[in-house]
C-alpha cells in the first residue's frame, strides 16, 4: 500500500510506520527515506502545542475560557479566549501580519505579538470553523511564557523528553531529507527551500521520523498504555480535547475539530484522531485509532497510531494513507480477544437495582461490571458504551452520572422498608420496574 502512493502519487522519500501495543513496531521506506530519515510534520505540531496548554490547565496556570490577555501582553485580540484559539473558533485570520508564504521570512515570537493589531478578526468569534496558524502561535507562546522559557524549551521538557520521542526536533538534524514540489507535467522534483518559521512555530515548525509519530499517534488515542503514570497528559484530560466541537463543513460532517485535534470517524463507533500537516515540499499525516468501546470487539488493538510521511508538498494521498493502514491492521490483523472471566459481585446495596426498569416509556437495563454500576436502553447496539454511575461522597443513594448518557446528571435511589430499592429518579425522570405513564398509571 505505501509502495503503491509512493510510486503513483510520486513522492521522491515516503516514510510510513504503525504502532500497536500487541505487535513490533511495523515500518516501511520507500524512495530517497531510511528508518531515521526526519521529515517536517507542519501542523502536527499544533497537537504538540494543544498537549502543552491543556497540561496548563491541569496545573492550575489558566483556564480554557482564560482570555488570551490575561497570559499574553497583547495589543489587541486579547479577549480571544483558550478553547476558541484550540478549536479555531476565534475568528481569527488564518496566518500571522504580512505575506509570509511570499517571503518564507516569519516573524519572531515578540514581532508576532507586537503585530497582532494589524491581524483581522474575519468571522464573529464562535461562529464557526475557521483554521489560523496565528491563533496556535499565540497560543503557544502563552504556555511557554507560563512556564518561564521558550515554546521550543518547555515543548522538550514536557512532552519530548517524557515520551522518548528523541528524533522529534524544533530544527533539522544531519537525516532530515529534503522536500520538493514535484511538477504535474513531468517526474522534475523541484526542492523547496528550507525556511524556519520563527513566531509561527508552535503552529508547524517541527520535524520527526514516521516511527515517533507513529508513537505520538498512540498516544493521543490511547494515552494510559502509552503513558501509564500519566506524566504527560490524564486520559481524562485527552478524552476532553478529543471531544468534537466544531465541524470544518456545515453540510458534510466528516471531519471535526477538539481542542486541538482533528477527528476522522470511521463508522461503527470508530474514530481517528490526530492531525495532517503540509510546509513546502511536505506533507504528514498522524492519526491514533481509539480503542473499541465495550462491547463492541472491532479488533483494534490498544495503543494504535500510524504516521506517514513524504517528501512532497503536493501528494496528498500521503495524508490519506494513515486512515487505510489502520483500518487494514485492524482488518488482517486484529487483536486477540481478551477471554470473559468472572467477576466480582454487585455490593450489597446496589443488588435490587440490578435488572430492568422503566422510564419515559422505554426499557433500560441495569447492571453491575468492572466495579461499577451501568446502564443502558435495553435497544442499544452493543458497540454504545453504557452510562456509568460514581457514589457521591456524603450523599446516601445518590450517584452521579460519569460516562455515557446523561454524564454528569444525578440518579437517585429509593426503598421500601426492607431496604430494596423500588424507584430511581435519573437526572429526575422517574425509573419504575413496570411500564408507566408520567401520572403514575
Amino acid at each position: 500500500m505505501a509502495q503503491r502512493v509512493q510510486a503513483e502519487a510520486r513522492v521522491p522519500a515516503l516514510s510510513a510506520a504503525l504502532h500497536r501495543a500487541d505487535r513490533p513496531l511495523w515500518q516501511v521506506q520507500v524512495g530517497g527515506a531510511g528508518p531515521e530519515s526526519q521529515f517536517r510534520i507542519g501542523s502536527v505540531t499544533k497537537t504538540f502545542t494543544a498537549v502543552l496548554a491543556l497540561q496548563a490547565r491541569d496545573d492550575g496556570l489558566l483556564d480554557l475560557d482564560d482570555p488570551i490577555g490575561h497570559h499574553l501582553d497583547v495589543p489587541a485580540h486579547g479577549d480571544l479566549t483558550v478553547r476558541r484559539l484550540l478549536s479555531h473558533t476565534s475568528g481569527l485570520q488564518r496566518e500571522p501580519y504580512g505575506d509570509v508564504w511570499d517571503t518564507l521570512l516569519a516573524p519572531d515570537a515578540d514581532g508576532l505579538l507586537a503585530e497582532l493589531d494589524k491581524a483581522e478578526r474575519v468571522l464573529p468569534t464562535a461562529r464557526r470553523f475557521h483554521y489560523s496558524n496565528l491563533g496556535f502561535s499565540v497560543l503557544g507562546h502563552a504556555v511557554a511564557r507560563l512556564r518561564g522559557g521558550t515554546w521550543a524549551e518547555v515543548l522538550e521538557d514536557r512532552i519530548l523528553r517524557p515520551l522518548r520521542l528523541a528524533a522529534t526536533t524544533v530544527q533539522p538534524t544531519g537525516r532530515a531529507v529534503t522536500g520538493y514540489l514535484v511538477e504535474a507535467y513531468s517526474d522534475h522534483a523541484k526542492p523547496e527551500p528550507p525556511a524556519d518559521f520563527g513566531g509561527v512555530g508552535p503552529a508547524g515548525q517541527l520535524w520527526s521520523t514516521a516511527a515517533d509519530m507513529a508513537r505520538w499517534a498512540a498516544f493521543l488515542a490511547d494515552p494510559a498504555a502509552v503513558d501509564p503514570g500519566a506524566e504527560v497528559l490524564t486520559p481524562s484530560t485527552l478524552d476532553e480535547m478529543r471531544w468534537p466541537l466544531a465541524t470544518t463543513d456545515e453540510a458534510l460532517w466528516g471531519t471535526a475539530f477538539g481542542l486541538g485535534l482533528m477527528i476522522f470517524p470511521q463508522g461503527d463507533r470508530i474514530v481517528h484522531v490526530g492531525h495532517g500537516g503540509a510546509m513546502p515540499g511536505f506533507l504528514a499525516g498522524v492519526y491514533g485509532r481509539r480503542p473499541a468501546p465495550e462491547g463492541l470487539g472491532d479488533g483494534t488493538p490498544r495503543a494504535m497510531g500510524c504516521a506517514v510521511l513524504g517528501s512532497s508538498g503536493t501528494a496528498i494521498a500521503t495524508t490519506e494513507l494513515p486512515h487505510k493502514l489502520l483500518a487494514a491492521s485492524v482488518e488482517e490483523d486484529p487483536a486477540d480477544i481478551e477471554p470473559w472471566a468472572p467477576g466480582e459481585a454487585a455490593p450489597q446495596e446496589y443488588r435490587s437495582v440490578l435488572g430492568r426498569w422503566w422510564g419515559e416509556g422505554f426499557e433500560y437495563v441495569f447492571f453491575w461490571r468492572d466495579g461499577a454500576l451501568r446502564a443502558r436502553d435495553a435497544d442499544d447496539p452493543p458497540g454504545r458504551p453504557p452510562a456509568t454511575f460514581a457514589p457521591v461522597p456524603d450523599r446516601t443513594d445518590v450517584l452521579r452520572g460519569v460516562s455515557g448518557r446523561e454524564a454528569g446528571e444525578l440518579l437517585r435511589l429509593t426503598r421500601d422498608a426492607d431496604g430494596a430499592v423500588v424507584r430511581m429518579h435519573w437526572a429526575t425522570y422517574r425509573f419504575t420496574r413496570d411500564q408507566q405513564s408520567f401520572a403514575g398509571e
